[in-house]
């Protein structure tokens, strides 16, 4: 039995209300009205995840990220060029595995994701 249950995966970031708008473009969902704030927002009904937080914090990502998400999608260049058109930049070319195939992205605070084809 687990110690409890999984609420949200919460991203730290300068500008809470402008990366929780960009990732409600990517991954979807919607901005929860009572979060909010200058410190805060959270995107609730994300499909898979439910609930993605954004959190204000004074200092600015200094290194890789050691939790990234990966967000399937049905075609790599159009999602892409979604993606940046929303604000995101290119990491890379893709990469192909055995399972599936993947673009390293970066959110306009430079927090690496992955956008992911996967085979059937």
């Amino acid at each position: 039995m687990p110690i409890g249950e999984v609420l949200a995966v919460t991203i730290d970031c300068a500008d809470p209300a402008s990366l929780a708008r960009f990732w409600m473009a990517v991954a979807g969902g919607e901005i929860d009205p009572r979060t909010e704030s200058g410190d805060w927002v959270a995107l609730r009904h994300v499909p898979i995840l439910g609930n993605l937080g954004f959190q204000k914090v004074p200092e600015s990502k200094a290194v890789k990220n050691r939790v990234h998400l990966d967000v399937e999608v049905a075609d790599m260049g159009s999602a892409v060029a979604a993606a940046v058109s929303a604000g995101a930049t290119v990491n890379g070319t893709t990469v192909e595995e055995p399972t599936n195939w993947f673009t390293v992205l970066l959110d306009p605070e430079g927090n690496e994701f992955c956008l992911v084809v996967r085979r059937r």
